[in-house]
């Protein structure tokens, strides 16, 4: 009888990728980058462990959306008290804080809990193409087509 295979902390090795965002669309960057701080990518990728890279996404005020989005999609947080629900549009939050866009994409598209905490901080998003992250030697992540 197989066993299932569970990676060991010696196994795991983390890498940094540079994510080049400009001209590329939001969500197909994002479920790429999530894809890669989860682990999935690695042979060893094991569900309930952080198996994942880092990533540093680079022009994220240059990323492009789809469809009416920009006008249309809407980003709410709700603080619990009566008339306590924010919203702000797309086009809005790229324009003041376009890092903020990106990490939420990300986020969202990774598991809630303890998990998903420790996996978005291995994200690190800057709005222009400057990052103080040089020491660490990250490779650059392909753009798909």
């Amino acid at each position: 009888m197989k066993k299932t295979y569970t990676a060991k902390p010696e196994d795991i090795k983390m890498k940094w990728y540079i994510a080049d965002a400009k001209g590329q669309t939001l969500g197909r960057l994002a479920a790429r980058i999530a894809t890669i701080l989860r682990g999935k990518h690695k042979p060893i990728f094991t569900p309930h462990l952080d198996t994942g890279d880092g990533v540093i996404v680079i022009n994220a005020s240059q990323i492009k959306v789809t469809g009416r989005k920009l006008k249309q999609k809407v980003y709410r947080r709700y603080s619990g008290y009566p008339g306590g629900l924010r919203e702000v549009k797309l086009e809005v939050l790229l324009a003041k804080k376009p890092a903020t866009v990106m990490q939420l994409a990300v986020q969202r598209m990774l598991p809630s809990g303890p998990l998903g905490r420790d996996l978005i901080k291995k994200l690190r998003v800057f709005a222009d193409d400057k990052h103080d992250l040089t020491g660490i030697k990250p490779v650059v992540l392909e753009a798909r087509k």
